[in-house]
């Protein structure tokens, strides 16, 4: 045997021993990635994933909280709103949605560009809202108040014209406005129930809140306001949302009057830390009050 041979057989068997573990090492990677992916494929296949009315919920539904027990429905109807005044609110307009949910509320709309966006990404997380809508732009996109209803969301009286002023004026100016917003609403979507009312730039009044209940409205302001119509950074609205939310919060968002981008930005992060923390549901639009045995008249209070 020549000198030297040994140590050369060391070398090659400490090179083989390497080579031997870095092909483990790299099989074991790659069949752990295989399998990991096997394993999310198998989630989203799932008989059992929360769907919305339209069964068209994303992979980020799963993230939801569990759903709360069914509360049963306020019954609403004139002089009745769904939800009481609110001690702290302007004029008793409601700051929360008084439970546990905490409740995102889209005003200015129906807009042919931002609210389709805005449906979509809600269905992704699988989450309702409100939608404060202006009369004359329902009359003008009753497809997307239609749309807005089929996918479970409820519906809001936010005045004809976003007339920030309307509390200044006599009671049957105001409730003629609210009526007719109403009326185009229901002409668009015949089965849906109008029971909020919001006021355009939260300029309550109590001939407002009046008037609003004397339609079965309650009237709605909100306890979050991130200011997104002043086109700020969307990091900024989503850390205002996401920082100053809590049980109960209404949060007030747009998806109409103006450019959304940067709304619709800052939802996707919302959404997202918002359904890992809270329960987010759709303000309950109530049951009409109880009518007599075979007539069409809706029971007043006190009948």
């Amino acid at each position: 045997m020549r000198a030297g041979s040994a140590p050369g057989n060391r070398r090659r068997a400490i090179v083989t021993a390497l080579v031997l573990v870095v092909v483990i090492l790299v099989g074991g990677f790659l069949l752990g990635h295989l399998a990991g992916s096997r394993s999310r494929t198998g989630l989203g296949d799932r008989s059992d994933t929360p769907k919305t009315s339209r069964d068209r919920v994303g992979p980020n539904a799963r993230l939801a909280l569990p759903p709360l027990p069914p509360r049963p429905q306020p019954i609403t109807g004139p002089d009745r709103p769904p939800l009481p005044v609110e001690k702290g609110g302007p004029f008793g307009s409601r700051l929360t949605t008084g439970t546990p949910e905490v409740a995102l509320t889209f005003d200015d709309g129906p807009d042919e560009v931002w609210t389709p966006q805005v449906l979509a990404l809600l269905r992704d997380y699988g989450v309702r809202a409100t939608f404060c809508m202006i009369g004359a732009k329902a009359a003008k996109y009753p497809q997307l108040v239609r749309d807005v209803v089929a996918d479970g969301h409820t519906l809001c009286n936010h005045s004809w014209s976003h007339d920030v002023w309307l509390g200044l004026r006599d009671e049957p100016t105001v409730l003629a406005d609210l009526q007719r917003t109403n009326a185009a609403l229901v002409a668009a979507a015949p089965t849906a129930r109008i029971s909020y009312y919001r006021q355009p730039g939260g300029n309550w009044t109590a001939t407002l809140v009046a008037a609003a209940r004397r339609l079965g409205m309650t009237s709605l302001h909100w306890r979050v306001d991130p200011r997104d119509w002043q086109n700020g950074p969307s990091y900024r609205i989503a850390a205002d949302v996401t920082g100053q939310a809590a049980p109960g919060a209404i949060v007030l968002l747009h998806d109409g009057g103006g450019d959304r981008a940067r709304t619709l930005s800052a939802l996707r992060t919302i959404l997202a830390n918002l359904i890992t923390r809270f329960h987010l549901a759709p303000l309950p639009p109530g049951m009409e009050e109880p009518r007599p045995s075979g007539t069409g008249r809706f029971r007043r209070p006190g009948q």
